[in-house]
């Protein structure tokens, strides 16, 4: 693996999105309309629903972003790189890209919730931690899922069936560590689960980078 090479694809990718602003902009423009519903919806939004509904937006956005990986490439385009590149490079720089843009994403969304809503969160270190080890778990999982299925032409339905239930544990842990950052609730036990959703992180992103190179050629 050459490092090299990732990085000439992670230019790449960058240079697709800036010239195809709308995507991204869809994504922002969702997230804030998100939030304004939420301002006009309730009342009075509390930590707890702040925080969950926060994960939702996030799931939901990050399905959205990441759904064209490697659909957006023609077949002419998606045979030609693999000739070029090794598979882990090419799954290695869609995984870091596709974390920049969630954690990208979540930035925007909690500048909108805190906008429109409120302004729960008291830990900023430990919600931006859990926000980094979330958006790397999240994007590896669906960077993986839409790697396996490649060009198919109901990507987005088969994607949305095989990548939700696994990021399940993820967003549950997730919620839990944010709860403690808004100070919902009072964990001793906050060490261990950042330890395990990174564990998770980890398990995901092997998995990844040992079984997608067996599998790009089907």
């Amino acid at each position: 693996m050459k490092w090299k090479h990732v990085w000439t694809l992670l230019r790449k990718d960058f240079l697709i999105e800036w010239k195809e602003k709308y995507v991204l902009g869809a994504i922002v423009l969702f997230v804030i309309l998100s939030s304004y519903i939420i301002y006009k919806a309730f009342q009075q939004v509390t930590p707890m629903s702040w925080n969950v509904l926060f994960w939702i937006i996030f799931l939901f956005s990050g399905l959205n972003a990441l759904i064209r990986s490697f659909s957006s490439e023609l077949s002419r385009q998606y045979l030609y790189i693999y000739q070029l590149a090794h598979p882990g490079e090419i799954i290695l720089s869609k995984i870091i890209y596709n974390t920049a843009v969630l954690s990208l994403v979540s930035i925007i969304l909690i500048a909108a919730l805190s906008l429109f809503t409120i302004s729960p969160i008291n830990d900023y270190k430990l919600f931006l931690l859990a926000v980094l080890l979330g958006s790397i778990g999240i994007s590896t999982c669906f960077t993986f899922v839409a790697a396996v299925l490649g060009q198919q032409t109901s990507q987005s339905v088969l994607m949305s069936v095989l990548s939700l239930p696994l990021i399940i544990p993820i967003l549950l842990l997730l919620i839990k560590i944010t709860a403690n950052a808004l100070s919902i609730v009072d964990d001793s036990n906050i060490m261990s689960d950042l330890i395990l959703l990174g564990g998770i992180d980890l398990i995901l992103f092997g998995v990844a980078m040992i079984i997608y190179p067996f599998l790009w050629r089907l």
